[in-house]
């Protein structure tokens, strides 16, 4: 992954020159001026990235795309996007990571008797930092300083022990970058949260990869369909970005809305995968 997080910065200005003017459909030319760089350049680093050309990756992002994929065949958006199983070209992928909700003791007392391992790695949406106990991954989050993303990651659990060094299942974990799928079975996930916030997590798992939902779907998911603030509040909170992909719900207007690590990020992130769904299709 060489460069990676190098090309996603210029990826990023790009998916957020795009996102900002998509009702002007902006051509090659006047995207690539936005990274300084040829129109033939700009190109091939893009398909490089997405897996497609900025043209289509711009219909994948347009308000009408976000729109259709809501109002899929009418009221039945919620029997496809939380079926059980394997759906055709959308692989429900996530539902072979398995979430294990720590202790109250292990909740209550700040990580206490908990060894931490944590590493820095590139991933196609910058920079992260993946941390794990003996039993899975507990924060993945992306990490635009690495002192802050440190910090943040012990004041989540302040009285853990630490170590910067990369694991198996810090590795496990990371395969889903390089679409290794043969391997998803082999993430674990070891959270910290309130039964309601894992029910919530475990909600999001459901979401077929380049599927979208919102936050009343996902209310009536779990079964509390007048929940749409809390569920959205336990979805800000998720502490393992992309491997829980909260970042498969929108607004029920069709808008991308709001993302812990930034509205383009996620952008990026819907588009990418739209992408990958697209070619297993095709």
């Amino acid at each position: 992954m060489e460069d990676l997080n190098n090309h996603y910065d210029r990826i990023a200005v790009a998916i957020d020159y795009i996102k900002t003017h998509f009702k002007d459909q902006p051509d090659l030319n006047e995207v690539a001026r936005q990274v300084h760089l040829s129109p033939f350049h700009f190109q091939r680093l893009f398909q490089d990235w997405a897996g497609v050309s900025p043209k289509k990756f711009l219909q994948y992002l347009s308000i009408g795309y976000a729109k259709t994929m809501l109002q899929d065949n009418g009221a039945t958006l919620s029997d496809t996007a939380f079926e059980t199983g394997l759906s055709g070209t959308g692989r429900l992928h996530d539902l072979f990571v398995n979430i294990e909700g720590m202790t109250p003791g292990e909740y209550k007392n700040g990580g206490e008797a908990l060894s931490i391992n944590y590493s820095f790695a590139e991933s196609p949406f910058g920079e992260i930092i993946v941390a794990s106990t003996s039993k899975g991954i507990c924060h993945l989050a992306f990490a635009a300083n690495e002192a802050d993303a440190l910090a943040d990651l012990k004041s989540r659990f302040p009285h853990a022990v630490y170590r910067q060094t990369v694991d198996r299942i810090q590795q496990n974990a990371l395969y889903i970058f390089t679409q290794d799928w043969s391997r998803l079975s082999e993430i674990k996930l070891h959270l910290k949260g309130t039964p309601f916030q894992l029910k919530v997590w475990e909600a999001l798992l459901n979401i077929p990869l380049g599927h979208l939902s919102s936050y009343s779907h996902l209310s009536a998911a779990i079964g509390q369909p007048g929940a749409s603030r809390a569920v959205g509040s336990a979805v800000g909170s998720n502490p393992v970005a992309f491997l829980i992909p909260c970042h498969r719900v929108i607004r029920a207007t069709g808008e991308i809305g709001d993302y812990h690590w930034g509205s383009t990020r996620k952008t990026a992130m819907i588009g990418w995968e739209a992408a990958k769904n697209y070619k297993e299709g095709a």
